[in-house]
């Protein structure tokens, strides 16, 4: 009978039948939880039940089945079954999520809010990440909670200030919500992910090279890794632009082809910054925004259809699985559960640091707009809502274990886990009920913030007779910042796009934004 028996890959003298019949077995349990969560997501979807999200759901499911096996005596063989491998999140699971976040973005409404959404995303970022920092490490001297070094809190700090609300977009597309509300959560989100990557990375060089590190030596190391890995991104995605542009790839017997050199770059980006040693997920973040913008235009019509479909499958599949990974290793894995005080308080700090990003930001962003046209309080307050864990802050955390000594990466992955789990679970099912209370629900067509998108550039207008009336230095430098900003529309509409295009810059915006909002609705509607 024990011959019979289906076992993990046993690397003591298991014969290779049975090793991929190990195999086979673990490929169909992770199979059907991911159909399990897929058909659960569309049946709460179709009934419209906000409560229970998509991802909560994948969470949920993850939870159960790690939770069986704990009490039916499997858990060795499960965990040998699934077989995960950080290497596997970081080279196959995580580069589409974050490819597909830069792809999905509609050029429009981001540029158009480019100055708010690089106020919140960088500044109020770096203000989140040392704001955490600060308060876990203080949190640890006063003894309210498990000690670590200033550096490692500030790692946790930047790690966790990675956000991923696309469960309340996911709600914020179903109930209707205003445009430039929607354009600032996601925008933000998916620059802060590049933003927090970067200042982990570097304090985690700081933490590694401490003889002689000083502040000067730390913003340099910050720069080489966003900057350097941005730039390869765009780089690559200028490339590809080039080449579809003049290759003469968009004819019918051709797009096979086509399909896979556009599927092919981004992980080229991915892996040439990982071999340069900086971050390929920025870099192919900003990989896929560029190609969305350049590149894809110079594509065939069959060949859009194509990959915007296909990464858009690969990258609902890698997030539902990495929300199922999670449930499933907080039931499986052994954490540092003793630490519970670490949890509770960094819950806390979280929401106080968000509040500090979110708050602060809309001030100074609000001191060079006119009345008529100030970032509205409830907006404000959903996007502190919105500032939701997930593959991101997870993947980090895991790198941590690895990155720090002594269990205290440990208790940083154990911590972030929770968080995840509590924030998709909790903030998620109450996304619906917050946006009711704020009343921002069907404020698509809300005229005073929707009207003349391109002329007031989003949340962030030109106000000339408040700088003439005032001397205030803050508010020319933001002033200053904003006409940078639409300096740079300028320049893409003038000369970036013709050059890299087959349009001119004149193009017919309603056509592009349409195919955006095509994209954006499945994307949200779809799973996650």
């Amino acid at each position: 009978m024990d011959e019979l028996q289906i076992s993990p890959a046993d690397p003591h003298g298991a014969s290779p039948g049975k090793d991929q019949q190990a195999a086979g077995v673990g490929i169909l349990l992770q199979i059907m939880m991911l159909v399990l969560s897929f058909i659960l997501g569309h049946v709460l979807r179709r009934h419209r039940f906000y409560y229970l999200p998509e991802a909560s759901a994948s969470l949920l499911i993850g939870l159960i089945v790690g939770g069986l096996a704990n009490v039916s005596n499997t858990e060795t063989s499960i965990r040998a079954w699934f077989n995960f491998h950080e290497e596997f999140f970081f080279l196959f699971l995580l580069p589409p999520i974050i490819f597909q976040s830069g792809f999905s973005l509609a050029p429009k409404p981001f540029f158009s809010n480019f100055g708010a959404i690089v106020t919140f995303a960088i500044l109020g970022t770096f203000i989140a990440s040392v704001v955490t920092g600060l308060l876990v490490y203080l949190g640890g001297v006063l003894y309210l909670m498990y000690r670590l070094p200033l550096v490692e809190c500030l790692m946790f700090g930047a790690l966790i200030s990675a956000t991923d609300p696309v469960t309340v977009l996911s709600i914020f597309q179903e109930l209707g919500t205003d445009t430039n509300l929607y354009a600032l959560v996601f925008g933000e989100s998916v620059l802060n992910d590049a933003m927090a990557i970067s200042l982990y990375r570097t304090m985690s060089l700081v933490k590694n090279n401490s003889s002689g590190q000083n502040f000067f030596l730390m913003v340099v190391r910050f720069l080489e890794t966003f900057v350097g890995s941005m730039s390869a991104g765009v780089g690559v995605g200028f490339t590809s632009a080039l080449l579809f542009k003049y290759a003469g790839l968009d004819i019918d017997n051709l797009q096979n082809l086509e399909c896979c050199l556009f599927v092919l770059f981004p992980y080229f980006s991915y892996m040439l910054a990982e071999g340069l040693g900086l971050s390929g997920i920025v870099s192919i973040l900003f990989t896929g925004m560029v190609m969305k913008h350049y590149s894809f235009s110079n594509l065939s019509e069959n060949s859009q259809q194509f990959v915007a479909a296909f990464f858009h499958l690969i990258s609902s599949l890698a997030e539902t699985f990495v929300f199922i990974y999670m449930g499933f290793d907080i039931a499986m894995e052994q954490h540092s559960w003793s630490h519970v005080g670490f949890i509770f308080f960094s819950i806390i700090f979280i929401g106080l640091a968000r509040a500090a990003n979110v708050f602060s930001c809309a001030y100074l962003l609000n001191l060079v707009r006119p009345a008529q046209r100030q970032i509205p309080l409830k907006h404000q307050k959903a996007l502190w809502y919105s500032g939701l864990r997930g593959a991101m802050a997870f993947a980090l955390a895991l790198q941590s274990v690895h990155d720090l000594p002594e269990g205290h990466g440990q208790t940083i992955f154990t911590a972030t886990t929770a968080i995840v789990v509590l924030t998709v679970l909790l903030i998620g099912g109450s996304t619906g009920t917050m946006l009711e209370a704020l009343h921002v629900v069907g404020d698509t067509h809300e005229p005073h913030l929707s009207d003349n998108f391109e002329a007031n550039n989003g949340y962030v207008a030109p106000y000339d007779e408040e700088s003439s009336s005032s001397g205030n230095r803050l508010k020319m430098r933001l002033k200053e910042f904003h006409r940078s900003a639409a300096s740079f529309r300028a320049l893409d509409r003038n000369y970036l796009t013709p050059f890299f295009t087959t349009q001119s810059g004149d193009r017919d915006d309603n056509d592009d934004s349409n195919a955006e909002d095509s994209l954006l609705r499945s994307r949200r509607e779809g799973f996650h």
